[in-house]
C-alpha cells in the first residue's frame, strides 16, 4: 500500500481540483446543480481515485484506478471546455482550457515516486 499524498500525479491533481473549485466560483447560481456540480465532482474524482488506487493492494489495482481516474480527467476537459464556450471560463492565454487538465494526467512513470 503507497501513500497516495507522496506521489507528485495526487498533489499535482489536488491542486488542479483546488484550481477548479476557485475558477467554478464565479460560474452562474443556475448552474450550481448543474454544470458547475459536474466539473467539481470530475475533478475531485482524479485525485480520489488515485488516492483509492493507492490503498489497494498491488499494482494491477493500482493501474485500474488510474485508469478510471483518466475518464474523469476526459470527463473533466470538455465540461471546461464547454464552460469556455458558454462563457463561464475565460480561454487561458496561450492554451486551451484542457491543458489544465493535461499537465497533472499525462505524468511519466516518475509522476508516480515520491517528492
Amino acid at each position: 500500500m503507497k501513500d497516495f499524498r507522496n506521489l507528485k500525479v495526487w498533489e499535482k491533481s489536488h491542486q488542479l481540483a483546488l484550481a477548479v473549485y476557485e475558477a467554478t466560483s464565479t460560474f452562474p447560481r443556475r448552474e450550481l446543480y448543474g454544470l458547475t456540480s459536474q466539473i467539481r465532482r470530475a475533478c475531485a474524482s482524479i485525485p480520489a481515485n488515485i488516492a483509492a488506487g493507492c490503498g489497494r493492494s498491488g499494482d494491477a489495482e493500482l493501474a485500474r484506478f488510474l485508469q478510471i481516474a483518466m475518464g474523469s480527467a476526459s470527463e473533466l476537459e470538455y465540461h471546461l471546455l464547454l464552460a469556455r464556450d458558454l462563457g463561464f471560463l475565460p480561454a487561458p492565454t496561450g492554451h486551451q482550457p484542457g491543458g489544465w487538465v493535461k499537465q497533472p494526467c499525462t505524468a511519466n512513470s516518475h509522476d508516480y515516486d515520491s517528492p
